[in-house]
């Protein structure tokens, strides 16, 4: 949760100039609401540290592809980063050009392929031969040339939790690293591929810049073998992965981390070359806040459980990750805290969203689970049959609903039943 973003006015949470409190009572919860101030104070540390240099930002949608939330972002002229046609649809409807927009994925589609270069995407990231193959057949049966960048696996740890560590030789992501030379080189033989970039993505939630400087040690090798075979490498793609501070987590400025990096890229003699940076977590993490009500309070032998009525197919990060996520009272009460496990309504034990809180609280309390802005509703579900919520913009003093909540009815409009 930013502090700037996110404060308490007397005793009350505030998202920049608006309580909390009032837009629950406005638009109802589970509410996520994010806070265009931190997202702009985000980008702008990352377009302030590439300023002057050559260097380009692209926004990762996957950590959060609302369309207000992508229009903030390219109304200052981010690049975007896209893991699916269907996000590049919404960067287009949000404002994003594909010209600057760098279609990754593992398994992209032929359909897909086709839909990235007709609308003239900057460059695909390829991550294996198979796929190379696919997009010089889609590529050619459109009298097109694919802009292709490989994106090399360095067997780097981030030590990061092992769903989001991607840079390793177990992992699914990317070209193994003894066998990039030799793919670039197929690639190169291709006729309608055209080379130009290195990719690398080693995880996320990093919070440490040294497993990126070991990373780009790496990268930077082979790029000098792939020049000395006949190829032109004219961007680096350092990929994201910057943590944020969900609970204690230290990760260095982003301003630090853009310069050290460039730094670094300068120093091995690769200064002239465009760098990618492609950051998702840390531009909307902080920024964002899932607003819940407390239900029912559950005394039990063992486990003290607030019951609230936001849950995993709301916020799926604990039950998947084991995450935390700092949550506090969108109130603050002049009472004796107690013990709570805050969990949902969904029928699973998993549905969990905090362990162990000390929290004041009586039923029909406001909480608020903070750093909720990344892969959050993102990755939200109708899992129960639960429509998922509304989410809210907020600028300064005003509040604007940027998604409207679902209703049940939308959540079976398109199936039926067996006729008689």
């Amino acid at each position: 949760m930013s502090d700037s973003a996110f404060h308490y006015v007397d005793g009350v949470l505030h998202a920049e100039g608006v309580s909390a409190a009032s837009l629950a009572e406005q638009f109802g919860t589970p509410l996520y609401v994010y806070s265009r101030d931190a997202l702009t104070q985000a980008y702008r540390a990352y377009a302030d540290a590439c300023a002057g240099r050559n260097a380009t930002v692209h926004v990762a949608v996957k950590a959060n592809s609302n369309l207000a939330v992508l229009n903030v972002f390219a109304r200052m002229g981010a690049g975007f980063d896209i893991v699916s046609s269907g996000e590049l649809a919404r960067v287009i409807a949000a404002g994003g050009r594909a010209e600057h927009t760098v279609f990754s994925g593992v398994g992209k589609s032929a359909a897909e392929m086709r839909e990235g270069l007709e609308a003239g995407v900057k460059c695909f990231n390829v991550e294996s031969i198979p796929e190379l193959h696919a997009l010089n057949e889609v590529a050619k049966s459109l009298g097109k040339k694919a802009p292709v960048s490989l994106r090399v696996n360095p067997d780097v740890d981030a030590k990061t939790h092992p769903y989001i560590s991607t840079g390793l030789k177990s992992n699914k992501f990317g070209v193994a690293f003894s066998d990039a030379r030799a793919t670039y080189a197929q690639a190169q033989a291709m006729d309608h591929l055209d080379v130009v970039g290195i990719d690398c993505h080693i995880g996320s939630q990093i919070t440490e810049i040294s497993p990126y400087l070991d990373a780009l040690d790496k990268l930077l090798e082979l790029v000098g073998q792939i020049e000395a075979d006949g190829m032109r490498i004219r961007h680096i793609d350092v990929g994201g992965g910057l943590g944020i501070t969900y609970d204690d987590e230290t990760p260095p400025a982003i301003g630090d981390f853009v310069t050290t990096l460039l730094d670094h890229i300068g120093k091995r003699g690769h200064g002239a070359r465009e760098v990618y940076f492609e950051p998702g977590r840390s531009l909307v993490g902080n920024a964002g806040v899932l607003l819940t009500r407390v239900e029912y309070l559950k005394p039990g032998e063992e486990k003290n459980f607030a019951i609230v009525d936001a849950a995993m197919n709301d916020l799926a990060r604990p039950a998947m990750y084991e995450a935390f996520h700092r949550i506090v009272p969108v109130v603050k009460r002049d009472a004796a805290a107690q013990t709570y496990d805050v969990v949902g309504p969904v029928c699973e034990s998993g549905d969990w969203l905090g362990r162990d809180r000390e929290l004041a609280l009586v039923p029909g309390d406001l909480l608020a689970i903070c750093s909720a802005g990344a892969y959050g509703f993102v990755m939200s579900s109708n899992y129960n049959t639960r429509p998922r919520s509304a989410e809210i913009m907020v600028d300064g003093e005003r509040a604007r609903l940027v998604r409207e909540r679902e209703e049940v009815k939308q959540l079976f409009a398109g199936e039926s039943i067996l006729p008689d």
